[in-house]
């Protein structure tokens, strides 16, 4: 039986953290800017923890090594 390999994009969308909890970038920042609030925007900098259940899907097919 071959090893899993990891998911490239996963690689570079998601991060481990210590505790084995999944960091992700926050979402709806790419484009549309303009009809976003302030507010919205700057709340939406740097990363975010993700759900228990989301992570655990993350890290069980996309990050087996991480």
């Amino acid at each position: 039986m071959p090893k899993m390999k990891t998911k490239s994009g996963a690689k570079k969308r998601f991060k481990i953290t210590g505790t084995g909890k999944v960091k992700a970038a926050q979402a709806g920042k790419r484009h549309g800017m303009i009809k976003r609030t302030t507010k919205q925007i700057r709340q939406l900098r740097g990363t975010h923890v993700l759900f228990k259940s989301d992570g655990d899907n993350i890290k069980k097919y996309f990050l087996p090594n991480g």
